[in-house]
């Protein structure tokens, strides 16, 4: 192997690797791709070096140089898994979430009314109560369970508990939305049930103002993630039904990727109502300053659906993921 003539026909490229590692953090997309590709071929250079053994200095030269742009290239890797991430939190999640609001709003509201009414009907039937929940589980619900159910942990374990369940249970309705959505209506009627419940038993009992101080810090954010999962879990079954215009498979696939990245928003979500529900909720702050807190939390998540999606929406941005390139780059 003659080594001059080989350093001669590629110091070029070598010289300008060194250039593109050392300006890394200003290039443009052109010149990332450029880095990449001449990374990769000086890397075959310098394993043709040490295969040949010869000129131990400027094999040692070009690690050098690999390594260095081995980083680079890695750095911008890194930096484009971050940019992923802004994406998902300022695009795709609530976009995904205003693209849904209709169903959204109407699983809210029709879950909701479920719930007042049968918290109504077993208020007004206490025959009916007494026969679901005796008396003096109702007397032990109202003077202790209910209260020290939020305050009965230390605040992480709690967190960590009603995190784990409150996600189960959104994952529960979205996922089951593949089965036509039945599933996922049972789900939405065992939430009702269980508010419906709670509420009758708090205010038949002359409880219904500490009911409501207790849950609402956390319950605004809480079922507003459920009901949006939920939403998702209909909308899913609902294209099984209806596809509308797209071939079923496609409507499929686009859908699915969605309650992927609502799943995935939820888990942030349901982690931030944990948080008020093990730290705000059991506070001893007054009532009003913990009721605001959750209400300022809930406002600021529609605000977000609603700005950043109906912003992402207007100007055509789809949550869904990027169509593959026709064509990949290969190493010259």
């Amino acid at each position: 192997m003659d080594v001059d003539a080989f350093v001669t026909a590629h110091q070029a490229e070598w010289a300008r690797l060194d250039a593109l590692v050392r300006r890394r953090r200003s290039l443009t997309g052109a010149e990332v791709d450029e880095l990449v590709a001449s990374y990769q071929r000086t890397a075959t250079h310098l394993s043709v070096l040490r295969s040949a053994g010869q000129d131990p200095a400027l094999t040692a030269r070009l690690s050098i140089t690999v390594a260095r742009a081995r980083a680079a290239a890695v750095g911008g890797a890194h930096a484009s898994g971050w940019g992923s991430v802004l994406r998902f939190f300022t695009v795709s999640f609530p976009a995904a979430a205003y693209r849904n609001r209709w169903w959204w709003l109407g699983t809210a509201a029709g879950s909701l009314l479920l719930a007042l009414l049968i918290g109504w009907w077993m208020a007004r039937t206490p025959s009916v109560l007494d026969a679901l929940i005796g008396r003096q589980q109702q007397a032990q619900y109202v003077n202790d369970e209910f209260r020290q159910y939020y305050s009965q942990y230390n605040g992480q374990s709690f967190g960590s508990e009603v995190w784990t369940h409150n996600t189960f249970v959104a994952a529960e309705a979205l996922i089951s939305g593949i089965f036509l959505g039945i599933p996922t209506l049972l789900v939405l009627l065992g939430v009702a049930q269980e508010l419906g419940e709670a509420g009758a038993v708090m205010i038949t009992h002359g409880r219904g103002t500490e009911f409501f101080a207790l849950i609402t810090p956390h319950g605004l954010l809480e079922l507003s993630s459920v009901f949006l999962a939920a939403a998702t879990g209909l909308r899913l079954g609902w294209t099984i039904i209806d596809p509308g215009p797209r071939p079923r498979s496609r409507a499929l696939a686009e859908e699915g990727r969605a309650a992927i990245t609502i799943a995935l928003g939820m888990v942030a979500t349901l982690l931030v109502s944990g948080s008020i529900e093990s730290f705000v909720t059991p506070s001893p702050l007054p009532t009003w300053a913990r009721i605001a807190i959750g209400a300022c939390v809930e406002a600021a998540f529609l605000a977000y659906v609603i700005g950043l999606g109906g912003r992402a929406a207007r100007a055509g941005v789809s949550a869904d993921i990027a169509e593959a390139p026709d064509a990949v780059p290969v190493a010259g």
